[in-house]
C-alpha cells in the first residue's frame, strides 16, 4: 500500500493544490455567496482558507521531504540524528503555522491547565491522551513541541498514513502506525515497547489508550468487549463513564515497562468532541471558542508496579478525565461571553 500512497496519493495532493490555487477566485466567490445563508460568521470563507492553508503546507512539505531524501543519499542517512532533528523542526514549523492561522482565522484560543512547561525538566514522559476527534492529535503534538519543548514519539492508527505528509514524515522519525485489527500473531505490544525504549530527557512517548475517537457505538462495543472477557467490574466502571471510552491498557503498560524512568502525563481536552464525520467537521469545527487542555503529571514512584494495579490505576484516571470533561465545556467567544485568559 505504501507504493500507492507515495506514488499516487502524494502527487495527486500536489496536483489538487495547484488546481485549487488556479481556481481559487471562483471558490472565494462561491464561499462568499454562501456565507450569508450558512450558520456562523463567514464560516464558509474561513473554512475554505484553512483548507487552502493545509493543502498548501502539505504540498510544499512533500517537495521539501523529497529534497531531504535526495540530500540523505537517496534515503540512506535519513534516520540519522542530523536528519531526524531536521524533520522534528519541520513538524514543529508546520504545527506553528497551522495554529497561528487557526488563531487568526478561526478566532480559536487554547488554554492549558496543569503543570507548567518547565515542570519536571530532564524527565522523559509517557503521554496518555483522551481521543475525541481528528484535531486532538494535532493540538497535542503542537503543545508538546511548541510549549513543552519535547520531541514526541507517536503511536497512531494506520489510517492516518493515507495523509501523504503524515505518512512520509512519521516514517522518518520515531513513530508507529498500528492497526486496530492486527493480523493473527502480530505483537502490537512489542512494537510499542520498541518505540518507547530509550526515551531521553526531552522525549515524549504519545499514546491514545482508547484506541479511537469517542462515539456512542464504540463506547457500547467497548463495554461489551469487557463483559465477554469476564471483566464485569471493569464493564460497570466503563458504563459510568459517559464522555470517554474504556481504556485499552495493553499499549500503555508496554510503554511503562519499556521506559522505567518515565513519568506519566494524562491529557484531557474539550472543544474537539464529536468531530467524526465530514458533516461534523463542517457543522462543529470550533470557531470563536476557547478550547481547554488539562494536564496531570504523575511521578513514576506514584505508579503501581503490579500489572492489575496499573490497570485499576489507569481506569481510575480515566474516570477522573470523564468527570473533568463533563464539568468543562468550550467557551463560545462569538456571543459576547466572558473570555478566559488563553495561553496560545
Amino acid at each position: 500500500m505504501w507504493v500507492l500512497r507515495r506514488f499516487v496519493v502524494a502527487p495527486a495532493m500536489i496536483a489538487l493544490t495547484v488546481a485549487v490555487w488556479v481556481t481559487l477566485p471562483l471558490w472565494l466567490i462561491v464561499a462568499a455567496a454562501l456565507a450569508p445563508v450558512l450558520p456562523g460568521r463567514w464560516r464558509a470563507l474561513r473554512l475554505l482558507w484553512m483548507l487552502v492553508v493545509y493543502i498548501t503546507i502539505e504540498s510544499v512539505l512533500l517537495v521539501v521531504l523529497l529534497g531531504l531524501w535526495l540530500a540523505a543519499g537517496f534515503g540512506r542517512r535519513i534516520r540519522t540524528p542530523y536528519f531526524e532533528g531536521i524533520h522534528y523542526d519541520l513538524v514543529q514549523g508546520v504545527m506553528w503555522v497551522l495554529f497561528a492561522e487557526a488563531r487568526r482565522v478561526l478566532a480559536l484560543k487554547i488554554v492549558t491547565d496543569g503543570p507548567s512547561p518547565d515542570a519536571h525538566p530532564g524527565t522523559p514522559i509517557i503521554v496518555a491522551c483522551r481521543h475525541a476527534g481528528p484535531g486532538d492529535s494535532f493540538t497535542l503534538i503542537h503543545a508538546l513541541m511548541d510549549w513543552y519543548d519535547r520531541e514526541p514519539r507517536v503511536v497512531l492508527k494506520n489510517t492516518m498514513a493515507w495523509d501523504p505528509m503524515i505518512d512520509v514524515i512519521l516514517h522518518r522519525i520515531p513513530a508507529r502506525f498500528i492497526s486496530t485489527q492486527p493480523q493473527r500473531g502480530h505483537d502490537l505490544d512489542a512494537e510499542i515497547r520498541e518505540l518507547a525504549t530509550g526515551l531521553d530527557a526531552n522525549d515524549a512517548f504519545v499514546i491514545f489508550p482508547e484506541g479511537g475517537n469517542f462515539t456512542p457505538d464504540r463506547r457500547r462495543r467497548g463495554i461489551e468487549r469487557l463483559r465477554k472477557l469476564g471483566l464485569e467490574r471493569m464493564a460497570q466502571r466503563a458504563e459510568r463513564m459517559t464522555h470517554v471510552l474504556a481504556p485499552k491498557p495493553g499499549g500503555l503498560l508496554a510503554a511503562l515497562d519499556a521506559a522505567p524512568d518515565a513519568d506519566v502525563v494524562l491529557v484531557a481536552h474539550t472543544g474537539l468532541d464529536h468531530l467524526v464525520t465530514v458533516r461534523d467537521l463542517w457543522r462543529e469545527l470550533p470557531m470563536d471558542k476557547v478550547l481547554v487542555m488539562r494536564w496531570w503529571q504523575v511521578a513514576r514512584d506514584e505508579i503501581p508496579a503490579d500489572r492489575d494495579e496499573r490497570i485499576d490505576w489507569l481506569f481510575g484516571w480515566w474516570e477522573q478525565i470523564d468527570e473533568w470533561v463533563n464539568e468543562n465545556r468550550p467557551q463560545d467567544l462569538s456571543r459576547g461571553r466572558s473570555r478566559r485568559k488563553a495561553a496560545t
